[in-house]
């Protein structure tokens, strides 16, 4: 029974094992076609991209759920902070061809080209809104790459709010390559993730690909780790660490990142003060600051 116990244990601890134990911390764990989500440890949510078979490409399917599924855990209490990775051989090798031109040609069987072009635009507009549902949650989303992130890949990542990677890792703004212009995110977000337009523009304009090592320099990574399974645990330290942390600090501090980091710093400064005239009277500030003081950790109430 010891040695079962045991077995058990290292189980439920090990990095291999992140995806087995899907209701250890949550009674609300939401099942998809293309995502798997789990909850490793407590407030902490994983959702692997789950079509390893097809190198994780993103079919009509994925980004419908990425929109449902970033959506719930937004409003989700049990969700404090996701970590995003992919399952397989490759973080994800971009949009998949076949969905995309089946969706697409499907205006061309329309004959007027207004009603083209309204077609085309609801379809890139629904395929922005699933990159963007991780910007509009207001958990902290942490993305981790293995191998291969190509296209929309990128877009998704740079609508994340950390990034991760491993050494054998790749990046690559594929677009131009197949005959059209990023149009999910990456040629807005990009240039304000690495803060050098220079680089950005070489990425997009020639679609060459980025190695790890470069993406940690240029900072479009935050660190680097030797495989997927070290980086996985070391991350998962990260969100734990966020976790512990008042989910009203944590989420208002991501609101006012997200708002101010395309307008003016006077509007950003008028958003957190809005803001913050009600959440200072948040119980959360008095059980934090308790906490610094007799060096204990605070308890929060769900959000």
């Amino acid at each position: 029974m010891c040695s079962l116990a045991k077995s058990f244990n290292y189980l439920r601890n090990s990095n291999r094992v992140l995806g087995l134990f899907p209701r250890l911390y949550s009674s609300n764990t939401p099942q998809y076609e293309t995502l798997a989500v789990s909850v490793p440890k407590k407030y902490v949510y994983h959702v692997e991209l789950n079509r390893p078979n097809k190198f994780n490409t993103f079919t009509p399917t994925m980004w419908k759920e990425l929109i449902t599924c970033f959506s719930a855990l937004s409003d989700n209490p049990e969700c404090r902070v996701v970590i995003l990775s992919g399952q397989g051989k490759h973080f994800t090798g971009g949009i998949d061809l076949n969905g995309f031109v089946e969706n697409a040609s499907k205006a061309h069987e329309l004959s007027d080209v207004a009603r083209k072009a309204r077609y085309l635009y609801k379809m890139i507009e629904h395929y922005q809104d699933g990159i963007t549902a991780l910007e509009n949650c207001v958990k902290p989303v942490l993305a981790v790459v293995h191998s291969a992130c190509v296209g929309a890949g990128v877009d998704l990542i740079t609508a994340a709010d950390v990034r991760y990677c491993t050494e054998e890792a790749w990046f690559q703004v594929k677009e131009v390559d197949v005959g059209l212009a990023a149009d999910v995110g990456t040629l807005q977000r990009l240039p304000k993730v690495i803060g050098n337009t220079s680089i950005a523009r070489e990425l997009c304009y020639t679609a060459r690909k980025l190695p790890a090592k470069e993406a940690l320099d240029i900072g479009l990574v935050s660190k680097v780790f030797p495989d997927r399974d070290s980086a996985i645990q070391q991350v998962l330290e990260v969100a734990q660490t966020i976790a512990s942390k008042s989910p009203v600090a944590v989420q208002v501090t991501k609101q006012s990142l997200v708002y101010s980091q395309s307008r003016p710093t006077s509007e950003g400064l008028e958003h957190i003060r809005l803001i913050n005239q009600t959440m200072l009277q948040s119980d959360d500030l008095t059980k934090a600051a308790i906490s610094q003081a007799t060096k204990t950790e605070a308890e929060f109430d769900d959000l």
